[in-house]
């Protein structure tokens, strides 16, 4: 898997535990001090995730950071079962 595309199934992992918490991605955005815009195309994989805003994005989204860089489902699936 290139970096890319690892980077790219970081930026979805994201989107879909935001959306399992029924969260907007204005409210994340608020919560990290960004705009919706910005934090749209950090989920889109348009812009680059620094290390700092992924621990911003996994404490407002209640997980851990490595289950975010998984790279199979089987984590975020897991999410889904457990809470």
């Amino acid at each position: 898997m290139t970096p890319n595309a690892k980077a790219k199934t970081v930026a979805n992992n994201i989107r879909r535990v935001r959306e399992f918490r029924s969260y907007t991605q204005d409210y994340v955005a608020s919560k990290i001090g960004i705009s919706q815009n910005a934090y749209s195309k950090l989920e889109l994989g348009f812009h680059k995730l620094s290390l700092d805003r992924l621990f911003q994005i996994a404490e407002v989204l209640d997980i851990e950071c490595v289950t975010l860089l998984q790279h199979d489902d089987e984590e975020i699936i897991q999410l889904r079962v457990i809470r």
